[in-house]
């Protein structure tokens, strides 16, 4: 059996580098990809990469059209 796909809150701390209790948070808050199985919680190693790779983009992409939309020159660039 495969296991290194599956990973606990304190692997997934060490994968991230981050706290486990701000891992904790982002998964309750719904922004970290993750389940929680009665009192522990495990990440799909796939599904955090993916996470990884389309979380920048996405950020990236709210905050130029945030930033655009209050751009006092937005009409003179359109």
């Amino acid at each position: 059996m495969i296991t290194d796909n599956v990973l606990t809150l304190k692997e997934m701390a060490g994968y991230l580098k981050l706290p486990e209790e701000k891992i904790e948070r982002q998964v309750l808050q719904g922004k970290l990809p993750g389940r929680r199985i009665e009192d522990e919680w495990r990440f799909l190693r796939a599904a955090v990469d993916e996470w990884l790779r389309s979380y920048d983009a996405r950020t990236i992409l709210i905050n130029q059209s945030g930033a655009l939309a209050e751009d006092e020159d937005l009409e003179e660039i359109r």
